[in-house]
């Protein structure tokens, strides 16, 4: 009794993953423990999530709200789902409503985004709810994310001005074309040193979010806590038609 091809794939190459994630935590000098791997699973089935559920994974990633609205209600409650994606205003109900074992929003860019969610949250009668504030290390206009000066101000408001949010850490996205740079991994760091610095928050209370498929390992060699892997687990998404 073999799974078909495909999904036996997706746990294969989720155990593959699991192998360089430790390997890497361990040339950084940490524990395997100390890194969390966020399985991205963007236009694929709900039935393949659950073969890398079924190999004891429980930490799923959407980009896109419809996509998580749609999987999550298929797959088991135990599962810790992230939202990485640009979250629009006009759907952060939907998403807090449609996921009630939403994890984490870490994609978090501004103030009103911040105040948005952190009002929803309250509505909803939900527990407060962990985000990331989202950085621009890149520099690049049409990336998402806080730019590295604002990084400490916005920090201040989630932790002071958003009781329903539990400001966890960092994250950046890197290039426009998705990769990163040594350079976007470091200042992601400083902008930790300087949050923790300003604001007196322990640096381990202040996760790293950073490092993708083509460059995790890295990322994790220089202190990502939180790596978001996709095409490696799951094969390259499907392009969303255009007229949609």
């Amino acid at each position: 009794m073999s799974a078909p091809a495909v999904e036996g794939s997706a746990a294969a190459a989720f155990r593959s993953v699991l192998t360089r994630v430790h390997q890497a935590a361990e040339r950084s000098g940490r524990s395997p423990e100390q890194v969390r791997v966020v399985a991205v699973s963007k236009t694929k089935p709900a039935s393949l999530l659950r073969q890398v559920y079924d190999a004891g994974h429980r930490c799923f990633g959407e980009n896109y709200v419809q996509e998580i609205v749609e999987k999550a209600p298929q797959l088991p409650v135990d599962i810790e789902w992230h939202f990485i994606g640009n979250l629009q205003r006009n759907k952060v109900k939907s998403l807090l409503a449609g996921v009630p074992n939403l994890h984490m929003i870490e994609s978090v860019d501004d103030v009103k985004i911040a105040n948005h969610v952190d009002r929803v949250v309250a509505s909803l009668g939900r527990k407060p709810l962990k985000v990331l504030v989202q950085v621009n290390t890149s520099g690049e206009e049409s990336k998402f994310g806080v730019d590295p000066s604002g990084c400490v101000n916005l920090v201040r408001h989630v932790k002071l001005g958003c009781p329903n949010l539990i400001f966890s850490g960092l994250m950046t996205i890197g290039m426009l074309d998705y990769s990163s740079t040594p350079e976007n991994f470091k200042t992601l760091s400083n902008c930790r040193a300087e949050v923790c610095k300003e604001l007196e928050i322990p640096e381990e209370q202040c996760e790293l979010s950073m490092g993708m498929s083509a460059d995790f390992e890295q990322a994790i060699e220089m202190g990502s806590t939180n790596v978001r892997i996709g095409s490696t687990i799951f094969g390259v998404r499907e392009s969303k038609k255009k007229d949609e």
